[in-house]
């Protein structure tokens, strides 16, 4: 593989897995069960760190990030939210796992197993998210943030 297929290998990576960000930001809108949102919010925040490795491996090589994706607009059900964004989680794993089978720098392809690997647990927390778990990043023996939901947008002075 050559340092150009390399680079634009990881250019393609990061923009697909941008764009789930997005989905998930989006999603995130829309999810008001506190245990829910909050397992969003884990899923955003370790999305943030996997797009910052995937953005230096690109400019390690010299390449520039792909433009950002736009948000997908509209209005969905906390359970449609959960149900697509489970369906293209496990989408991007299947789209990627050959590809980055058949790398040949082992740094990159290791980092890149990483992020799939991620991914596949993410997928997990929305399949029980869809299951009606509340669990899904551990138990609270206060019973702290059982009751409400959390607001779509900050409220802000």
């Amino acid at each position: 593989m050559t340092a150009a297929h390399r680079l634009r290998l990881l250019q393609e990576f990061y923009e697909d897995r941008q764009r789930l960000a997005q989905d998930h930001l989006t999603s995130a809108r829309h999810v008001g069960q506190y245990q829910f949102n909050n397992t969003y919010q884990y899923i955003i925040a370790r999305e943030e760190t996997q797009l910052q490795w995937v953005a230096d491996a690109i400019a390690r090589l010299g390449g520039s990030l792909p433009p950002a994706a736009p948000a997908e607009p509209g209005s969905l059900s906390e359970a449609q939210a959960i149900g697509r964004d489970l369906e293209r989680q496990r989408a991007f794993v299947e789209r990627w796992r050959p590809r980055v089978s058949g790398m040949t720098n082992a740094r990159d392809r290791k980092m890149l197993e990483v992020v799939l690997g991620e991914a596949l647990e993410h997928a997990q927390l929305f399949t029980d998210a869809q299951a009606g778990r509340k669990d899904l990043l551990g138990r609270s023996d206060t019973g702290a943030g059982e009751r409400g939901a959390v607001l779509p947008n900050r409220w802000i002075e």
